[in-house]
């Protein structure tokens, strides 16, 4: 842990290394730009940029610096439909950190569109990037652009739980995790939302020390930040009034949607009777526990169908459907539509 410093002192800057990028030693600034793309999360942004103002104002002068970039430098929209001025675009971005003038940082916001908004310029920055030192972070889908370039070969990644089947199912070898976030060398991948807080709050604290970061935090009102190695599912179930052993038992069935198990094999796996888990899901969720298995397999598949362009018998299989025409008629049963009419109505 960082020792506390006082107003005057010069923070040491740790973590993620800057590499050629370095802080500025004289005002020991770490100046991040973040490149947003039209349909990006604003909690995600927010989350991540506002605990560095916090920073600065509990510090008492600019350690961080901020500036927000979108493709062509116009006004671009989120996903809540605000509308964000920005201050530049990525091809000026691009040129500062070729020339070797910052920033220190670069950060990718994006929505659920990642897929079809991949840019020269924004591919020319990641490169940039890479092959100077500069520090990556990709929050919420920006996992998926950096997936497509390549850079998660071979290092653990994660990104937003909705995204995940889609990621593992057209990049079948990475290794996506359900953690909030990882790090690994200079590259973070973030799973977005109220996760990029956790990101962030990890940065002030170890470039700042422990004592400021948890003064942010009480600016906040958060209390606390959360560990990398916190769970999205965990998030998921036990904040929302499910019982412990209810969240192990939909936790084993959200890992085993390729390959569904019997009631039998899942009650093994908690010790507990078959009877105990029923009552267990009648009274949390109103529902039998294979009743509820088959949803998370469907709403899988939904998923699967909005966000690849994958076989619909594909699909199929990969949530665990022995056939095509029993996956359609499960399906069918369930939303009232078959699949391939879903991906046509999309």
């Amino acid at each position: 842990m960082n020792a506390p410093f006082a107003a005057g002192d010069r923070p040491r800057i740790v973590g993620w290394n800057p590499s050629r990028q370095e802080v500025d030693a004289r005002e020991g600034v770490l100046r991040i730009r973040l490149l947003v793309l039209p349909g990006f999360s604003q909690l995600s942004l927010s989350s991540f940029v506002d605990p560095l103002r916090l920073a600065n104002l509990v510090l008492g002068r600019p350690i961080f610096e901020w500036a927000i970039a979108s493709p062509d430098g116009s006004p671009v929209l989120c996903a809540s439909g605000f509308t964000m001025s920005v201050g530049s675009d990525f091809a000026d971005v691009g040129s500062r950190i070729q020339a070797c003038k910052g920033p220190n940082m670069v950060v990718v916001c994006a929505g659920d569109t990642i897929e079809r908004q991949t840019s020269t310029d924004l591919r020319r920055i990641i490169r940039l990037c890479v092959r100077q030192g500069v520090p990556i972070a990709a929050l919420g889908t920006a996992t998926w652009f950096l997936a497509e370039m390549g850079l998660l070969e071979n290092a653990a990644c994660t990104i937003h739980w909705d995204k995940k089947a889609a990621l593992i199912e057209t990049f079948a070898h990475l290794k996506v995790t359900d953690r909030l976030f990882v790090r690994d060398a200079n590259l973070a991948t973030c799973a977005g939302e109220f996760a990029s807080f956790d990101l962030v709050m990890e940065l002030i604290s170890e470039h700042l020390g422990k004592e400021h970061a948890l003064a942010v935090c009480r600016y906040t009102t958060a209390g606390r930040w959360r560990s990398a190695s916190d769970d999205q599912r965990s998030i998921n179930t036990s904040e929302t009034g499910i019982s412990g052993p209810l969240a192990e038992v939909i936790q084993i069935m959200e890992e085993h949607i390729e390959d569904p198990l019997p009631l039998h094999d899942i009650s093994r796996c908690v010790g507990r009777s078959k009877r105990q888990i029923e009552r267990l899901f009648q009274s949390s969720v109103s529902s039998s526990p294979m009743r509820y298995y088959m949803n998370l397999r469907l709403a899988r598949a939904k998923r699967l169908i909005e966000q690849t362009q994958l076989p619909i018998v594909e699909i199929g299989i990969a949530c665990g459907f022995a056939s095509a025409s029993h996956f359609s008629k499960c399906f069918r049963q369930t939303f009232g539509i078959n699949p391939s009419a879903w991906r046509t109505s999309r």
